[in-house]
């Protein structure tokens, strides 16, 4: 679909973005609060325009096979609609562990409002680093990918927040049981401060059902407090191994890997070190 035109492009967007972000820190720098103030109305909208132009909007794709004035309901959930950055930054905060976007999506439907939808997850991770190569550091936090712990390459189809420690964000042969229980204890501890709703509910039972002793009840039923106590006494089996992987590898990552690379991996390393052919220590992929 053509854009409409005098709708802004995602790459003049991030230009105005890079320069609204430049002119808030003058202002301050000067003490023109107001200014700044202004300024930095002018950014959320520029980051919103942002979202919109390369996350899609999902009403507008509908607009041709709905009707020309929406429900009140679905004016209601289009106000309250998060970017879909903020939905997956909450979803994996509440996690603490890198995750899949089908998990981020079930996570976020279960204890949060609204739900994710599949399609704008597609191009999250490549729109966050296009974002930071362009002006490194010029958000709080950006959406990356986890790192193999053999290659330092992007493992596939798993998310990880950048502000997160390197071994947290790295992933070894252990590491997916140990980020499976890590979920688990997180997830069962925030439901087991109120009463879960069903959603929840549901949820906690298929990370019990994979987890020796989580389920002490009746069939498709797991208390919040029996999942977590499993999953941590299972955790310790596995935490230290994973953990000195985690951190070698890290180490490695520290050395070797520039800012972008430390945060979404390099490709060029892992094609050649997949190809036979090891790459030498402080090489970096070009």
């Amino acid at each position: 679909m053509p854009r409409p035109p005098g709708v802004p492009t995602p790459d003049a967007l991030e230009a105005r973005i890079a320069e609204l972000r430049a002119a808030v820190r003058r202002a301050v720098a000067t003490g023109d609060r107001q200014g700044a103030r202004d300024l930095r109305a002018d950014l959320r909208l520029a980051e919103r325009q942002w979202d919109d132009a390369v996350l899609g909007d999902a009403d507008a794709e509908s607009a041709d096979t709905e009707s020309a004035e929406p429900s009140a309901e679905r004016e209601q959930a289009a106000r309250g609609l998060l970017p879909v950055r903020e939905q997956v930054h909450q979803a994996l905060t509440l996690l603490g562990a890198p995750a899949a976007p089908k998990l981020i999506g079930s996570v976020y439907a279960a204890f949060f409002p609204g739900e994710i939808a599949g399609s704008r997850l597609t191009s999250l991770r490549r729109d966050e680093e296009r974002s930071f190569r362009t002006a490194p550091y010029a958000r709080p936090y950006y959406l990356c990918a986890a790192l193999t712990a053999d290659l330092l390459a992007p493992a596939r189809g798993l998310l990880t927040v950048s502000t997160w420690p390197l071994e947290q964000r790295i992933v070894g042969p252990l590491s997916p049981r140990t980020d499976f229980l890590t979920c688990a204890v997180r997830l069962a501890e925030h439901a087991g401060r109120g009463t879960p709703s069903p959603d929840v509910r549901r949820l906690l039972w298929r990370f019990a059902s994979n987890i020796p002793g989580a389920v002490t009840g009746t069939v498709g039923t797991v208390e919040p407090a029996d999942l977590a106590e499993a999953a941590r006494a299972e955790l310790e089996v596995h935490r230290e191994p994973d953990r000195r992987l985690r951190a070698s590898a890290a180490g490695r990552a520290r050395t070797r890997l520039d800012d972008a690379e430390r945060l979404f991996g390099s490709r060029l390393r892992a094609l050649h070190e997949s190809g036979g052919r090891r790459a030498a220590p402080g090489e970096r992929g070009r």
